[in-house]
């Protein structure tokens, strides 16, 4: 394919970049520790945490780890929201020569159980919130080390005492629980602030992150990422990012709101790596489903940057607390995760002053391989383009390359893309084309300007009388329906075409009828395209990143 994306992006973005800069994660961490010590790194319900907190914390953890006996290589697994602890937890793994396995604090305990096996992970450090969850599998999983953590717990006195008390107590957001030899996380910090630290030798080849796919294409994979699929991506991103980071006003911190689970690829490079790298501070987030609390943290706070989701973007806009909060400082809007739908960045532009640039990346690729360009002033309904040292195709089922305009595969080459999944071969045999593309599984279209659409992915096109019916498309339409707050578009058996759409809607105003959204959708939709089942419910199955689950809705249909 040729690349003519490459005359489309902004000026001062270069088409190739150095991204073997730093030989692995833990050098890029060494340096922002020296350069950036008396910064702040991270902001947590109220309280400051600098760049040489988390270096003095995270080496003490990393010597703790060290003491375990465990071996360079082995993994650790992370299962905690949004807290300080995350961080230092991340950098000490990683410090220490060890894995990270990052893991859904939300998870069932038969699904703790398959990733701990899978991974193989000796030691856990996750808050005690969901102690109970590992206290069910504990008895088969590899994990014999276990560090527990309470939401408080860097924060200082007394608020630490303070808050675990309100979480313990009041809310009662930890259910009981009993795991034999558990160690606290403060505990583990004075135990490893007298032990030797020895700095592991990492190269860019070793692991840094098994990075779990989220299962709704089968069972759960790792997405073996080395520490130069993480260093590339993140450079890439601050790249691609400085036509807006220039509006910040010189001297000023870059603040990001990081409302992106730290778990999820995201928000671990996205939000936590690259503001290591650029000095930036992450207002961290530990709740975003609970919006009040949310707003209430933003208050008072000067920030630039805001990755999300469509979801998210959607639920704050429309809520009374949007208004509480500065958003003048806002220079950059990144949607990924799901498609951003055009209400949703309508609405958010007319808001903030600032368009939501939508990107494309997945697990498998550390996340990002395309993005819109970040000086965009509207919302342009397609992922963009590939970034620095990134190339797309478009594949047909027997690997070839499709012609301009029609619809393929998307397949990414490019230094951020995995080794493979953990242990799978022939999974990894299934995704990487022998020239070194990933297959991503997404259906995409390719314009002259060399702009990359997602028509959907081959799993969720319907076929209607044998035509294609993408459920992007018909979510995009009617979620500009007034009164529609979210829709999914899923396929269903029927017995005259095969298969019809059934459209799952929440309403934000209650008068909306069956009748009104058939009559939009006479309106804007062709026959084939139009749903034939029509269901309204009070919200959508989602994944703790935001992502409509519509496996789920098919599953029930």
């Amino acid at each position: 394919m040729q690349k003519t994306w490459l005359k489309q992006y902004p000026a001062g973005v270069p088409e190739m970049i150095d991204v073997a800069q730093y030989p692995s994660l833990v050098a890029l961490l060494d340096e922002s520790f020296a350069k950036y010590a008396g910064r702040v790194a991270y902001k947590f319900m109220g309280k400051n945490i600098t760049f040489a907190q988390v270096d003095a914390a995270s080496r003490a953890l990393a010597a703790y780890l060290q003491g375990q006996g465990l071996d360079k290589g082995d993994r650790v697994a992370i299962m905690m929201p949004n807290v300080p602890q995350y961080p230092v937890a991340v950098a000490a793994i990683l410090r220490a020569g060890y894995v990270v396995v990052n893991v859904n604090p939300l998870y069932t305990p038969r699904e703790l159980e398959h990733q701990l096996k899978d991974s193989g992970a000796k030691a856990i450090i996750l808050v005690e919130n969901f102690a109970t969850t590992l206290q069910q599998v504990m008895a088969n999983v590899p994990a014999k080390k276990v560090i527990l953590t309470a939401l408080g717990d860097m924060l200082g006195f007394p608020k630490k005492l303070v808050v675990n008390y309100v979480v313990r107590k009041v809310k009662k957001m930890v259910p009981a629980f009993e795991i034999a030899g558990a160690v606290r996380f403060n505990e583990a910090l004075a135990h490893g602030r007298g032990m030797v630290f020895t700095p592991a030798k990492v190269g860019p080849d070793d692991i840094a992150v098994l990075q779990y796919t989220g299962g709704t294409t089968g069972v759960s994979k790792g997405a073996v990422l080395l520490h130069k699929n993480l260093v590339a991506n993140i450079l890439q991103s601050e790249a691609w990012y400085q036509p807006a980071l220039k509006k910040i006003p010189a001297g000023q911190q870059i603040v990001t709101i990081c409302a992106l689970p730290i778990y999820h690829i995201f928000g671990f490079n996205t939000n936590m790596m690259l503001a290591m790298r650029m000095c930036g501070a992450n207002i961290l987030i530990a709740y975003p489903r609970y919006l009040p609390s949310m707003f209430k943290e933003l208050q008072g706070e000067k920030f630039h940057s805001f990755p999300a989701v469509n979801t998210l973007f959607n639920a704050m806009a429309h809520h009374a607390g949007f208004s509480s909060v500065d958003w003048s400082g806002l220079v950059i809007s990144v949607g990924g995760g799901m498609a951003v739908q055009s209400a949703t960045a309508k609405l958010w532009l007319e808001k903030t002053g600032c368009p939501i640039v939508e990107g494309y990346g997945l697990s498998e690729t550390s996340p990002s391989a395309t993005c819109n360009p970040v000086d965009s002033t509207a919302y342009s309904g397609n992922i963009g383009l590939p970034m620095p040292n990134t190339e797309l195709t478009l594949l047909d089922d027997d690997g070839a390359e499709v012609p301009l305009g029609t619809p393929g595969e998307i397949a990414i080459r490019g230094p951020q893309v995995m080794a493979g999944y953990w242990q799978r071969p022939d999974e990894t045999a299934k995704v990487m084309t022998a020239d070194g593309y990933f297959r991503t599984g997404d259906i995409g279209v390719v314009d002259e300007r060399g702009y990359f659409k997602i028509v959907d992915r081959k799993k969720d096109m319907i076929l209607v009388s044998g035509f294609n019916v993408y459920p992007n498309e018909v979510e995009d339409v009617v979620g500009q329906m007034p009164g529609v707050l979210e829709c999914a578009a899923v396929g269903v058996a029927d017995a005259k075409a095969g298969e019809a759409v059934k459209l799952v809607i929440v309403r934000s105003n209650p008068a909306l009828t069956e009748a009104d959204v058939r009559s939009y959708c006479e309106a804007n939709m062709t026959g084939y395209k139009r749903p034939k089942v029509i269901e309204f419910r009070n919200d959508l199955p989602k994944t703790p990143v935001g992502k409509i689950l519509r496996r789920e809705l098919r599953d029930k249909a």
